[in-house]
């Protein structure tokens, strides 16, 4: 009796911990390609798993989609799901991953199995009892969860166009800075290096799980490409800065 009772505390505790985890996330970045399928949305996996987030009451957006004003201020607001393929000879074997802007895991789900023999069948299936194990979190985004990104000093510019507007109870300044020195963008181990014509490294980018957003190394900051433009963000106090960088890849 007393084992079947650790049992389910340590199953309720879990279900508490990863409730809480998930909450604090608003959207969840699905990939039009999972690794194992090779092609994007084959089997209609990736449309299966974005339909399967939303039904639990997740914002699922596809990697080629316009992100959200506040996704591409901070990218940390989502976590990138993932779809592992653990099957056998006979049986498919399916485990659904979330992870966080970093990486680190979230939450992992049991792995859902079937014996079809039909690819496109056994997939979807398999992937479809892999959900089960999100019946029990009831997710419900709550934005209080959310870490700001912490203040740091804003890089030096040398034009400066400020446009200010009211946001909720904080005022948020759009620092809008064309910088007339060009940076060259290098390529190195997991982003770029951005140096100027001395040449001098001046930023340090690092990949993120977003297409086209990047950490700035050793800065509270992040780099991500509008339009045709590339920004770097940053907190100033309570005020969400912007300044246009002129990259060169």
């Amino acid at each position: 009796m007393k084992k079947i009772f650790l049992v389910l505390f340590i199953s309720v505790c879990f279900s508490s911990i990863a409730q809480t985890n998930l909450n604090a996330y608003k959207y969840v970045i699905v990939p039009e390609t999972f690794d194992f399928l090779k092609k994007p949305n084959l089997y209609q996996m990736n449309a299966l798993t974005q339909f399967l987030l939303e039904k639990e009451g997740f914002v699922a957006i596809m990697e080629n989609e316009v992100m959200p004003a506040d996704l591409e201020a901070n990218g940390c607001l989502a976590l990138r799901v993932d779809v592992l393929n653990e099957s056998s000879l006979f049986t498919t074997k399916l485990k659904v991953l979330l992870r966080d802007c970093k990486s680190a895991i979230v939450f992992e789900s049991d792995y859902g199995t079937t014996k079809e023999k039909d690819y496109k069948k056994a997939y979807q299936l398999a992937l479809r009892n892999a959900f089960k194990s999100f019946e029990d979190v009831n997710y419900e985004y709550q934005a209080v969860a959310v870490a700001s990104t912490p203040a740091v000093p804003a890089p030096a510019v040398t034009e400066t166009a400020v446009a200010t507007k009211a946001v909720a109870s904080n005022a948020v300044s759009e620092v809008v800075a064309p910088v007339s020195d060009v940076l060259y963008a290098q390529a190195i181990t997991n982003g770029y290096q951005l140096v100027d014509s001395t040449p001098k490294v001046v930023y340090i980018l690092k990949e993120t799980n977003i297409k086209d957003v990047f950490f700035v190394e050793g800065k509270q900051a992040t780099v991500r490409k509008s339009g045709d433009k590339w920004v770097i963000e940053f907190y100033e106090g309570e005020t969400l800065k912007q300044e246009t960088l002129n990259v060169k890849f």
